[in-house]
């Protein structure tokens, strides 16, 4: 089987996407973040399907109650590389101070057990210091968490003499898109970023971007839009700044930087998003230019797109086409992969947004999140009275596996007269 994979040069920031038989990478994580039901799926599936061609969900059928599975859910291989780092970290400086620039992924279960092996956070995710850079030396470890950061934090840290790249975490799926950014601007191109103005990724984009193009951020299509009459010549730079502050680089001029440009993303947004806005900034090239000069105009960047948020997107649209009286999503609550799932599922089925299964608090109650108020709420009888019940289940990139199989056992519970977890298991038993 040929794929790609990217493989860092002698400096970390670039990436080069060759093409080879592939082996599949086993990261050194801790093992309870490892599944003895979900992982043994995932894997059965994965030895069926080499080319992750099937998006079909798997079913687990228990009698009264059935479990739905997402094909494509949990860690990304950009997730389990940042655990690795930065477990080895902690493994290889016993006795100094180590940091993580703020959350390594947005799981509060890793970030917990971070924190407890006496990893201490300089930033929230907002960027606000918990630990001030005076209080940081030369000897200290700071782990650059798997968002990346930005170039500003990256100097100041070299100014103290901590060493940013031991223990760099940033996923590579995101120096894809910072690469591209920088080839981009070199070719003279705007760069228009989707993602979210705040979150450590966009934030870590953007400074990078503007460090060689003219960049500007849109959250999402409604954004895009407003950005849409500047680039066809309509509105007034004045009007332009304020609509956009905060959310454009140094010195950009509307009437001049809007004439080439390239999309990119942060990369937890929803991938039918990202396309639909590029395919929206393309249209209004093509009106403006026409279709002949479109290529010195619009650069074709929907290779940057990262393949498990696409996975896992991919899933969730084949999840929609099942049958389903309730669905549980497993995720950070401030996850934005994870979020994008809950949207999507949100269109077919009743949706419980949780962090664990703790929140499960009985057959008839349930804690979860919602994501549209970002609070949490309380729901009696989300179980349907009914049987058989068919819960639709999956999660976010940064949700261990087996909080997923907590979620299934504790649910399971509730049921009688079920079949026995290992016979429903002997499908997935991989033969030899």
């Amino acid at each position: 089987m040929i794929g790609r994979f990217y493989f860092k040069e002698a400096r970390p920031k670039h990436y080069l996407c060759i093409s080879f038989p592939i082996v599949i990478k086993k990261f050194e994580i801790p093992a309870y973040y490892r599944s003895s039901i979900t992982g043994r799926i995932k894997e059965f599936r994965r030895q069926q399907d080499l080319r992750k061609q099937d998006f079909t969900p798997t079913l687990l059928d228990f009698g009264p109650v059935r479990f739905v599975l997402a094909r494509h859910f949990g860690f990304c291989y950009g997730v389990e590389n940042a655990i690795e780092i930065s477990y080895r970290a902690i493994e290889e400086n016993p006795g100094k101070n180590i940091y993580l620039l703020s959350q390594m992924i947005h799981n509060q279960e890793v970030n917990g057990d971070l924190q407890e092996r006496g990893v201490r956070f300089i930033m929230d995710t907002d960027g606000s210091h918990f630990i001030p850079w005076s209080d940081i030396t030369a000897d200290d470890i700071v782990i650059i968490p798997a968002f990346g950061t930005t170039l500003e934090i990256e100097n100041r840290l070299g100014e103290i003499g901590v060493d940013v790249q031991r223990y760099n975490t940033t996923c590579p799926f995101v120096e894809k898109v910072w690469n591209r950014s920088e080839k981009l601007g070199k070719e003279h191109h705007t760069i228009i970023i989707h993602g979210k103005p705040k979150h450590e990724e966009t934030r870590a984009t953007f400074s990078h971007s503007a460090s060689n193009a003219p960049s500007v951020i849109v959250r999402d299509l409604e954004d895009a839009t407003r950005l849409g009459k500047y680039i066809l010549g309509n509105g007034s730079s004045a009007a332009f700044y304020e609509e956009f502050a905060g959310k454009y680089s140094e010195g950009f001029d509307p009437a001049l930087h809007l004439s080439r440009v390239g999309v990119v993303n942060q990369t937890t947004m929803l991938a039918s998003e990202t396309q639909g806005i590029a395919d929206y900034i393309r249209q209004l090239m093509i009106q403006r230019y026409g279709l002949e000069a479109i290529r010195q105009h619009f650069a074709d960047t929907r290779d940057t797109l990262c393949y498990a948020t696409n996975d896992n997107q991919d899933a969730t649209y084949e999840l929609l086409k099942t049958e389903g009286d309730l669905a549980i999503v497993v995720g950070g609550y401030n996850s934005s992969n994870t979020s994008h799932i809950v949207e999507l599922c949100e269109r077919k089925f009743p949706t419980y947004f949780i962090n664990s299964a703790s929140e499960i608090k009985s057959q008839q109650v349930i804690d979860h999140f919602d994501y549209h108020v970002k609070e949490r709420k309380t729901k009696v009888g989300f179980i349907p009275d009914k049987t058989p019940v068919t819960m639709v289940v999956t999660s976010g990139a940064s949700c261990p596996d087996t909080l997923v199989d907590q979620v299934i056992l504790k649910l399971l519970g509730y049921f009688e007269q079920t079949s026995p977890l290992d016979t429903v298991l002997e499908a997935y038993t991989q033969k030899q």
